[in-house]
């Protein structure tokens, strides 16, 4: 039977919120994204297949779970490993909102007194908040000039998934009975390849970089030019694309102890398992 024929459709769910991308639908590759005349996206409310594939943990680690919840509860997404990271946070906000309402408990434990604290907090004014960063802006150093993109949701979970695993090799030589003379080598192997992971998520975010002879897309030669350049140059390019980045994320909270009465923030993240649960 098909779905047009079934006499249950009236009942299927509809969209429950619709919001605007802080992309504006800019930076997703064609045929990844249908954007709305309005530029109003509609999304839907998690379905319980969406819940349980969101709770599963080597799908979550992969990106995989993400990807699949994104394209079922915001169907005008047809490509979600393509999504911009400028828009992860906010999709993934309306959709727990689509599913669960605006209000959201956090538990929060202080610096300075250690004690657990309960906070209400409504997820329209963090989504309110949330910008695309200056993207569109080009930078200037001597005779370049660079222009820069946001990665996509795809690039970010790979860069993100194998400084994971370095991490977790660091610690285990760390713990290990090796010599001390093996753990340096070994240590500084690894700290060469979490050079080259910054360099990899670095020649993603920039979209091109013209001279006075050339306009220069390909990102073989924008890699090399990263790892050839001097450091200065390279500190400048690391450093605005980190203050990108840092616009286009969730401000932190600011909380006041209920115990204490000290003051602090509290860092507010989407892509947890935890902040898809449901309030009870």
């Amino acid at each position: 039977m098909t779905q047009s024929a079934n006499p249950l459709k009236q009942f299927f769910r509809q969209p429950s919120i619709y919001m605007r991308l802080p992309s504006k639908g800019n930076f997703w590759p064609k045929g990844a994204f249908d954007m709305p005349e309005n530029q109003e996206v509609p999304v839907y409310p998690m379905t319980a297949i969406d819940e349980i594939t969101y709770r599963t943990p080597d799908a979550l680690f992969n990106g995989q779970a993400v990807v699949n919840v994104i394209q079922s509860c915001v169907p005008n997404i047809k490509n979600a490993w393509a999504t911009p990271s400028i828009d992860i946070n906010s999709i993934l906000m309306a959709i727990r909102i689509a599913s669960y309402g605006h209000a959201m408990e956090i538990t929060s434990r202080c610096p300075a007194c250690n004690e657990p604290n309960e906070f209400n907090v409504d997820l329209r004014i963090l989504l309110d908040q949330i910008n695309g960063g200056n993207y569109g802006q080009s930078i200037s150093q001597g005779d370049l000039e660079i222009t820069f993109q946001p990665m996509t949701y795809k690039g970010q979970t790979e860069v993100n998934q194998l400084q994971f695993e370095q991490q977790k090799k660091i610690q285990s030589i760390q713990e290990s009975t090796l010599p001390d003379d093996e753990k340096i080598k070994q240590l500084n192997q690894i700290l060469t390849h979490i050079t080259e992971l910054t360099v990899d998520a670095l020649k993603h975010s920039i979209s091109s970089i013209r001279t006075p002879q050339a306009l220069v897309t390909e990102t073989a030669y924008i890699q090399e030019f990263l790892n050839n350049i001097d450091r200065k140059i390279f500190n400048f390019i690391r450093d605005h694309i980190i203050k990108l980045r840092a616009d286009s994320e969730i401000k932190p909270l600011d909380l006041t102890c209920t115990e204490c009465a000290h003051k602090y923030q509290q860092v507010v993240n989407m892509d947890q398992t935890s902040f898809f649960e449901a309030a009870s």
